[in-house]
């Protein structure tokens, strides 16, 4: 147990416990394969957005994944069905994804996925507040150093290291609406650790994608029951199954795992390797590769969370 769980926390808040040795560089090895799997939920949601509106698609989205979840669940794993404890807390976590989703695709009907990266970054902050106002979780100084110098090298990714273009960024319509997903998802990771009772972390998760699906009917329900889906482009099918699959049922999984062994601030620091990977993706895609100045900002980026990781919890 001294591999997995680090003693030195006070006994009465569990909040507090991390992982050490192998365990936490699992977690850590798990928020990257986060960062890249989420980067490609941006470039493949900006296309799929043009083609459908975002609360049918993010219906449509949750509809298969609870489907891959629950084969995921209970016909490859065999965890036991159970109905759930105390429901509420499935019910908040849903809604705060919900929110997430739903800002994040109709954003993307206003700006580049470049741009929603820009607001991506502000999470690891915005998480180290809620870990702090939820579960007593500080952010040690060091630690928030790490994710400052993380942060600006994120924004030179972003804006290209353009510093024109830095300076003179103009916060628009997407931005805003996708800021309010990111606050949200910024208070979901901490209150996974707050509400987590012992359940299979699979098993969780199946039940966040469940309680996720009311919050999207209002919106969702008549637009996607009344979708031609012989006319819509391959596009669509394409990132519907990548984000149901991917990016929903996986991320899931390395979400709550890495959660429940490291602080918020960390787990979410990752989030500043996702524009590079938006960038790099963006590039495969055909859209342009970016400038060595732009890859020098990856660099200061990756050396940030690499110090962050090393640091004590």
């Amino acid at each position: 147990m001294t591999d997995q769980v680090q003693r030195s926390a006070p006994a009465q808040n569990r909040h507090t416990i991390h992982a050490t040795g192998r365990e936490k560089l699992k977690a850590h090895a798990a928020m990257l394969l986060f960062a890249a799997l989420i980067a490609g939920s941006f470039s493949f949601g900006g296309m799929a957005a043009q083609h459908l509106e975002a609360g049918p698609l993010t219906l449509w989205r949750y509809l298969m994944t609870m489907v891959v979840m629950g084969i995921l669940t209970f016909g490859i794993l065999r965890v036991p069905f159970t109905i759930p404890r105390r429901v509420w807390r499935y019910a908040l976590l849903g809604g705060l994804i919900a929110v997430y989703m739903l800002t994040m695709f109709a954003a993307l009907e206003f700006t580049s996925p470049v741009q929603t990266g820009a607001v991506f970054t502000l999470m690891p902050l915005i998480s180290a507040g809620f870990a702090l106002l939820f579960i007593g979780q500080r952010t040690r100084p060091d630690v928030m150093v790490a994710l400052v110098i993380a942060a600006l090298g994120a924004i030179w990714v972003i804006f290209r290291a353009d510093m024109a273009a830095i300076l003179s960024f103009d916060v628009g319509r997407g931005e805003l609406i996708y800021f309010v997903g990111v606050v949200c998802h910024g208070a979901y990771v901490p209150l996974i650790r707050r509400f987590g009772l012992g359940e299979n972390p699979v098993a969780f998760g199946f039940w966040v994608v469940v309680f996720t699906i009311p919050w999207l009917l209002p919106t969702g329900g008549v637009p996607l029951a009344t979708t031609d889906f012989a006319a819509l482009p391959m596009t669509v099918w394409a990132t519907i199954a990548y984000l149901s699959i991917v990016t929903t049922a996986i991320t899931f999984m390395l979400l709550q795992y890495a959660s429940m062994r490291l602080p918020a601030p960390k787990v979410l620091g990752y989030g500043y390797l996702t524009p590079t990977f938006i960038i790099l993706l963006e590039g495969l895609l055909g859209h342009g590769w970016a400038s060595p100045a732009v890859f020098l900002g990856a660099l200061v980026t990756a050396a940030g969370l690499l110090v962050m990781g090393l640091l004590r919890d």
